[in-house]
């Protein structure tokens, strides 16, 4: 079961690949935001990444073998960190690099596999298999049109980012 130091809600987005997870997450952000929630995020990919550009210093001194390279500005500080792991990352190792004391809320787009608090985003016509008849940690569906699959989950309406927000609030908060 994912944890963190201080009980901080968390909540996971999760369905296949181009479901519109991001995209949702764009949506629902501001309107917690406006709720004066502070929120972490940690997304998932499938895919190498690199948050460098080649040729910035961070990007050359990483590639000279920095295995931890820390950038910092008045404004921000990113860390990267060179994992030899082939196996994928641990969403809890993941979250003990926030500041709890700093966050109210914690927003995770992926992790399908582990268990921790989840709405599935469910788009019938994609064809994906639903993950919900098998995952216990799904608390709700997030759907453009009707399961294919019969469920007594909550649904919500994806198209209706609102009322997305107002179920998180009402089902984490109740829980701390």
């Amino acid at each position: 079961m994912v944890s963190t130091t201080k009980q901080i809600p968390i909540v996971g987005f999760v369905a296949g690949s181009g479901t519109g997870k991001t995209t949702l997450l764009l949506k629902i952000i501001p309107l917690m935001k406006q709720r004066g929630l502070r929120l972490g995020v940690i997304k998932h990919t499938h895919h190498q990444f690199d948050i460098d550009k080649p040729g910035k210093d961070s990007y050359r001194l990483r590639h000279a073998g920095a295995d931890q390279t820390l950038v910092a500005s008045r404004h921000r500080w990113a860390l990267m960190v060179e994992t030899s792991q082939l196996d994928e990352p641990d969403l809890d190792s993941l979250l003990s690099h926030f500041e709890p004391d700093k966050l109210d809320l914690i927003l995770v787009e992926g992790f399908k596999h582990e268990a921790f608090p989840k709405i599935e985003i469910h788009r019938p016509q994609l064809g994906h298999t639903p993950l919900f008849p098998q995952d216990t940690s799904i608390i709700a569906i997030a759907c453009d049109a009707p399961p294919v699959v019969a469920t007594c989950l909550p649904l919500l309406d994806m198209n209706n980012p609102e009322e997305i927000v107002i179920f998180i609030e009402k089902h984490l908060f109740q829980l701390i």
